[in-house]
């Protein structure tokens, strides 16, 4: 069969490290990646990002510890590398090194990429619980502010967590909240000033913040992450789809784990298309 086209859905964190995986796990592969949102404008550029465990307690420990370890392997070569000061579009970036298409595009059916297409990667995170009807998925919403304080080079987290200040590249990182099931992507002002008042509480130099930012993210929630295979069927047509969303809190912590897990799944997809390819030949 000619080169196997692969379209990844969804541009966050998990999408452009899914298809940067399968460019280099398939490097025969067309790799286009789908989207109606793109940096700053995704879940992931809401995140906080950093690097903590996160626990699914639907899936095994031993598998969660593989994903946290390839992620931070990889993470640990970025920052020593040359390109440590651009990690934070590094992702982006490298995809448009590597020839994989980005094009914005709302896919409201999976099943509508079936002609341009042989396999297809949901990456879409809470966009998946109407795309794919997976009600088992639901947001946990998160609100931070994104503020100027270039003098803020400490890492500061409460015992829970809720309240935390990350220095970025470019700024601090403010938040934050965990509202479950709350669908709403509208900041809330009241929350501003709470979030505000908690981090000036334990840094009061953040009273001389500028240019204060606030972003709203929904945390794409579930007890376990769908990583899978599934065939898609109609009409004796077929549509192999990899899926890889539902990483909640986790997302920046093990998206280079299940990227390369996707990948896997993505090849074992190819391999089957190839040999119905051969047979249909004989």
């Amino acid at each position: 069969m000619a080169a196997p086209k692969v379209a990844v859905v969804g541009a966050g964190v998990v999408g452009l490290s899914t298809a940067l995986c399968i460019t280099e796990t398939c490097p025969s592969c067309s790799v286009t990646v789908l989207s109606d949102q793109f940096s700053p404008n995704t879940t992931s550029d809401a995140a906080a990002g950093i690097l903590i465990p996160h626990t699914y307690p639907g899936t095994p420990i031993h598998v969660q510890k593989q994903w946290f370890k390839e992620t931070f392997t990889y993470l640990f070569a970025i920052s020593n590398s040359a390109e440590a000061s651009e990690a934070g579009v590094h992702l982006v970036s490298g995809l448009k090194a590597t020839g994989v298409q980005i094009y914005t595009r709302k896919v409201a059916d999976l099943w509508e990429l079936h002609s341009e297409y042989n396999v297809v990667v949901n990456c879409t995170g809470i966009g998946a619980r109407q795309l794919v009807g997976d009600e088992k998925l639901f947001p946990v919403r998160g609100q931070v502010l994104k503020v100027h304080a270039p003098w803020v080079k400490n890492f500061i987290r409460d015992g829970d967590g809720l309240t935390y200040i990350f220095p970025g590249i470019h700024r601090v990182t403010l938040g934050g909240t965990r509202e479950k099931n709350n669908w709403s992507l509208a900041p809330d002002p009241g929350t501003t000033k709470d979030i505000f008042d908690r981090c000036c509480s334990l840094e009061p130099s953040l009273q001389g913040a500028q240019d204060i930012k606030v972003k709203v993210g929904l945390r794409p929630s579930r007890q376990h992450v769908t990583l899978q295979r599934e065939v898609l069927s109609q009409g004796g047509v077929k549509l192999p789809v990899v899926h890889n969303y539902g990483h909640g809190a986790g997302g920046f912590s093990v998206h280079r784990g299940t990227a390369k897990e996707a990948a896997r799944l993505v090849g074992e997809c190819i391999a089957a298309l190839q040999g119905s390819s051969s047979r249909a030949k004989l």
